[in-house]
């Protein structure tokens, strides 16, 4: 069983940016984030792989990026030049390995419990 506990939400303007954080409770190989807004199903925004290998999301290449510290268990996603469409509320999630890379689809076994975040424009 892994846990997982997510900090750095919050409300910032169109342009701005924010670095959302996921302790674990142990080291597990596939990690990522995931988000999803009101009436909308969850989407895969990053994963990261314990080797390093990343998987990005179109609508969000270029302006998010994953990283973790495996010494710490710690997922990081640094967003950058945010969009009102970014609001959502997102989630760490764990899984053991499901091949090199991490999948963005949902199917994940572990979960957080959320961290909001509002992009106004």
């Amino acid at each position: 069983q892994v846990q997982l506990v997510e900090s750095g939400g919050g409300s910032v303007q169109a342009g701005g940016s924010l670095r959302l954080s996921c302790v674990a409770s142990g080291y597990i190989y596939c990690t990522g984030w995931f988000r999803q807004a009101p009436g909308k199903e969850r989407e895969g925004v990053a994963t990261i792989s314990g080797n390093g290998l990343t998987s990005t999301a179109e609508s969000v290449k270029g302006r998010f990026t994953i990283s973790r510290d495996n010494a710490k268990n710690t997922l990081y996603l640094q967003m950058n030049s945010l969009k009102p469409e970014d609001t959502a509320m997102y989630y760490c999630a764990a899984r053991s390995s499901a091949g090199w890379y991490c999948p963005l689809t949902p199917n994940y076994n572990y979960w957080g419990q959320g961290t909001q975040v509002t992009v106004s424009s």
